[in-house]
Formats: structure tokens, C-alpha cells, sequence
């Protein structure tokens, strides 16, 4: 399904944010959330989808992509869990929609549980990918199994200056060799990779992209105007919001754990494993992941 998508910029919080909207202006707000290192092409087949039930579908580049920069030299080049949050908080104000369904996966799955958690009654229905994506940072020094850990080669690479010096050098070849790993039976070839890839050329993306894997484990000071939000997600809050929770059966990162994030969902809930899917879900799948935020806008999250 093919459609053609408005592109605009909004000034929200500390961003001019660079979207693609797609639908009715006055149809039921959507908004989906692209994680690292993919861009808003992740939900080229899935918006178009949702526009057709009647949605106005809104798809943001996150901070550090694309075309969204940052009002001010002055604002840290945080990439902290609470500051994906409040820029999808700012946008909802800026764009004037008092509530929406969320789906989201990787950086835009976190923000979209946050906003879930904090913020409910600005969260119509939630579909997340990997579950509920909050960061324990108090916990992130205890090791986790060897099975895990070496999935996150990535992340321990750029806690140090040579991974830092080598995602500014090599930033398109080290997303491309994520993308392989990340989702195995994907066969993307490179002119989609290119597509998204331009937005990796965004001036603040090493630095966004930096501080987000050092921030996670307690190497860096976040923004001092997240701190609020941070000292609530260090609470390890429930969401409550009607959720579907999906997982990719072949995700390389991120391997399926089932329901096991059941008793952090306060709410309807369902789970829900995508066959022949990796991490990059949406794109991958993207009638699964329509599927489901149509069924959770209507209500059809089971208990």
C-alpha cells in the first residue's frame, strides 16, 4: 500500500521536529515512533494502512535524525531515555492532539512506554515492541547472561572514545552491519538502506546516539531538564494504557521473551509473536503492525 505523506516541521519543546502525516487532519490521532538506527521509513507500509481506517497519522524523526535540529546550540545533545519522552510529549502539544495511540519500537518504543507510564491520559492505546522498554539505570552495571551480553557489543563499543571517533567515521557502514544482525531473515537491499540511511547525516546523531548507550548505564550525566522525568522512571512505573505487546520471532538483539513483561502492564494486555520478523518490525511486518494498532484503538486488547 502506497501513499503519499505530508511533510512538515513543527517547533516542539527544545525541537523543530520534521514529520510525515499521513490521513485526515480530523481522523483519530496516531503517532509512530522510529527507533536506532532506522528512520521514518520504518512505517512507509504501515501508515498508509492506518489512514485508510480514518487515522491522521503522525511520524516524527527523533532527535539526532533526519531533518528534526535542535532550537538552541545550548541544549545538551542528550539522547536519555526522559528527554525521547518529553519530545514526543512537546509534540503532542504542539500539534494540538490531547490524546493518541502509540506504537513504537527500540528509542520510539521507550518513548512511547514512558508517555504510557507518566503521562495516561495523553495515551489512547500502546503498541510496543520488546514489551515494556523502560531503562532500570539503577540496575544497568549487574551483568546479565554471556547469551545477552555479546548482543550488546554495540552499546559497551561506543561507552569508550573509539567507538565514539569510529560512528562519526563510519556511521552508514555501522548501522548497515546492525540492520544485518538485527533482524537475519530480512532481506533488505540497499537502496532501502540508503533511504533511511540519510538520515544518519543528521549534525547531532553521533552525539545523540553517543550519550544515549552511556546514559543508559549511569556513564554520563543526563539533561538537568530531565531529571524530574528520570527520577519517576527510576520508579520502575506500571503502564496502565490498553496495550499489545509484540515481538519479532527472529529479532537479533533483542530475542522474544514471551509475556514475561505481563505483570508491568496494568491494563488490557495482549502479546503477540511476528513469524519471519527481526527488530525493525514495522518495516519488516508491517501488516502485523498495523493490525495491531488497529485492534488496540478499537479496544480489542484482551485481558
Amino acid at each position: 500500500m502506497v501513499a503519499t505523506p505530508r511533510l512538515r516541521e513543527v517547533e516542539a519543546g527544545v525541537l523543530r521536529v520534521a514529520f510525515a502525516e499521513y490521513g485526515p487532519p480530523d481522523g483519530w490521532p496516531a503517532v509512530l515512533l522510529h527507533g536506532f538506527p532506522y528512520d521514518i521509513h520504518a512505517y512507509a507500509e504501515v501508515a498508509p494502512r492506518l489512514a485508510a481506517a480514518g487515522a491522521r497519522v503522525v511520524v516524527p524523526h527523533l532527535r539526532g535524525f533526519g531533518p528534526t535540529r535542535f532550537l538552541s546550540g545550548m541544549t545538551p545533545r542528550s539522547g536519555q531515555q526522559a528527554v525521547l519522552a518529553q519530545d514526543l510529549l512537546a509534540l503532542l502539544d504542539a500539534l494540538g492532539i490531547a490524546g493518541a495511540v502509540l506504537g513504537g519500537y527500540d528509542w520510539g518504543g521507550r518513548a512511547a512506554c514512558i508517555c504510557a507510564a507518566l503521562w495516561p491520559g495523553r495515551v489512547r492505546g500502546l503498541v510496543t515492541v520488546n514489551g515494556w522498554n523502560i531503562q532500570d539505570i539503577a540496575r544497568s552495571a549487574e551483568p546479565q547472561a554471556p547469551e545477552r551480553e555479546w548482543r550488546h557489543w554495540y552499546q559497551y563499543y561506543l561507552h569508550g572514545e573509539r567507538g565514539h571517533a569510529g560512528l562519526a567515521r563510519n556511521r552508514r557502514e555501522f548501522c548497515r552491519l546492525l540492520w544485518r544482525l538485527w533482524s537475519p531473515t530480512w532481506a533488505f537491499d540497499e537502496a532501502t538502506f540508503a533511504r533511511s540511511a540519510a538520515a544518519f547525516d543528521n549534525p547531532d546523531f553521533v552525539e545523540v546516539v553517543v550519550h544515549s548507550y552511556r546514559h543508559r548505564y549511569a556513564l554520563v550525566a543526563g539533561d538537568p531538564a530531565a531529571e524530574v522525568v528520570e527520577r519517576e522512571l527510576a520508579r520502575l512505573p506500571a503502564i496502565g494504557v490498553p496495550t499489545i505487546h509484540l515481538d519479532g520471532a527472529d529479532d537479533g538483539v533483542s530475542p522474544p521473551a514471551g509475556a514475561a513483561d505481563r505483570g508491568r502492564f496494568g491494563g488490557p494486555y495482549e502479546y503477540r509473536l511476528v513469524p519471519g520478523a527481526g527488530h525493525n518490525l514495522p518495516q519488516e511486518a508491517p501488516e502485523s503492525f498495523a493490525r495491531a494498532m488497529l485492534d488496540v484503538a478499537g479496544g480489542q486488547a484482551r485481558r
